[in-house]
C-alpha cells in the first residue's frame, strides 16, 4: 500500500509559504546589512502580506480536508505535540504578517504589493503602544518563528531518516 499523501492544492500552499517564511525570515535578518546594496523592506513587506492571505486560504483549506492519519506507530503525546506544533505554526503564519502590517502602518514609508497597488493601513500612530507592542512582537516573534520552522523541518527529517515512516512523503 502506498503512501497517502495530502493533496496536491495543501502540498503547494505549504511549499510555497515555507518557501516564502523562509526568504522573509532572511531578508528581515539581513535587511540592515544590504542597506546600501539593495532596499529588500518593500520586498519583505509584500511577501509578508503574501503569507498572511495564503495562510489564511490555507488555513481554510485544512478546515474543509481532512489531512492523512498520522502512523499507528506515533503514540498519543507525538500526535498532540504535532498538532500543537500545526496550530502554533499556523498562529505564527497570520499574526508575524498581522504585526509587520501594525508597524508599516505607523511608519511613513509606503505600503504596497509589489508596487502593483496599496495595502490599506491600519489606524495606528507611530510611538502608541500598539505600534510598540507590533514591533516587540514582530521581532521576538521572528526569532520564534525561526525556531518553530527549525524544529518542524528537524522533526519531518527524524520521521523520514531514523524513524522510516511516511510523515515526510505525506507533503512531498
Amino acid at each position: 500500500m502506498g503512501t497517502v499523501r495530502y493533496n496536491a492544492g495543501a502540498r503547494t500552499l505549504h511549499w510555497l509559504i515555507a518557501l516564502l517564511i523562509i526568504g522573509n525570515i532572511a531578508g528581515g535578518l539581513l535587511h540592515e546589512a544590504l542597506d546600501g546594496v539593495i532596499s529588500i523592506m518593500p520586498l519583505h513587506k509584500a511577501v509578508g502580506m503574501s503569507v498572511l492571505v495564503l495562510s489564511l486560504v490555507r488555513l481554510g483549506w485544512r478546515m474543509a480536508w481532512t489531512a492523512p492519519a498520522y502512523p499507528a506507530t506515533m503514540t498519543r503525546a507525538e500526535v498532540g505535540l504535532a498538532h500543537l506544533v500545526h496550530v502554533v505554526l499556523y498562529l505564527f503564519m497570520i499574526a508575524m504578517p498581522l504585526t509587520g502590517w501594525i508597524m508599516s502602518s505607523a511608519s511613513p514609508y509606503p505600503l504596497t504589493w509589489f508596487g502593483l497597488f496599496d495595502i490599506p493601513r491600519l489606524p495606528v500612530v507611530k510611538d502608541s503602544l500598539l505600534a510598540g507592542l507590533g514591533h516587540e512582537a514582530h521581532e521576538i516573534g521572528g526569532y520564534l518563528l525561526i525556531a518553530l520552522v527549525a524544529g518542524h523541518a528537524l522533526a519531518a527529517l527524524r520521521h523520514h531518516f531514523m524513524l522510516k515512516d511516511d510523515i515526510l512523503k505525506r507533503m512531498l
